[in-house]
């Protein structure tokens, strides 16, 4: 599955948003090494603490069938936005663990631009399991 077919997935799953207070509808997909996809989209609740990004949706979605990082192949995800939509940094965190560091993350738009990054990228610094030793 190339980027853009993996972004028309995150693109389907953004239809299942529950954003009823932003109004900022988000969908994710992720892709297995065996080409299987699970999908995200953001959740909201009247209490803004307890939403769940579109990332972190797809992620646990594909933590819950049975894979873990080194079967993930890429994290794709999109939004309405001027720019390619970048991950908040809750979700880069999370991505940051529970993808490899040089997992392809395609970032989207609804006018069709997508850019590249991974999570060495999106956040360089990151606090990880290493630090509680």
């Amino acid at each position: 599955m190339n980027k853009e077919e993996l972004v028309s997935k995150a693109k389907e799953a953004r239809k299942l948003s529950y954003s009823p207070y932003s109004h900022f509808a988000v969908g994710a997909a992720i892709l297995t090494k065996d080409g299987k996809v699970f999908l995200g989209a953001n959740i909201e609740n009247s209490s803004y603490p307890l939403c769940m990004c579109a990332e972190r949706n797809a992620i646990y979605n594909a933590y819950l069938n049975g894979y873990k990082k080194e079967e993930i192949s890429a994290l794709a995800l999109i939004a309405d936005t001027e720019e390619p939509c970048s991950p908040c940094g809750a979700c880069r965190q999370v991505i940051s663990e529970l993808l490899k560091e040089d997992a392809p993350i395609y970032m989207a738009n609804m006018k069709g631009e997508i850019k590249e990054t991974n999570a060495k990228e999106l956040l360089p610094f990151a606090f990880s399991g290493d630090d509680l030793q």
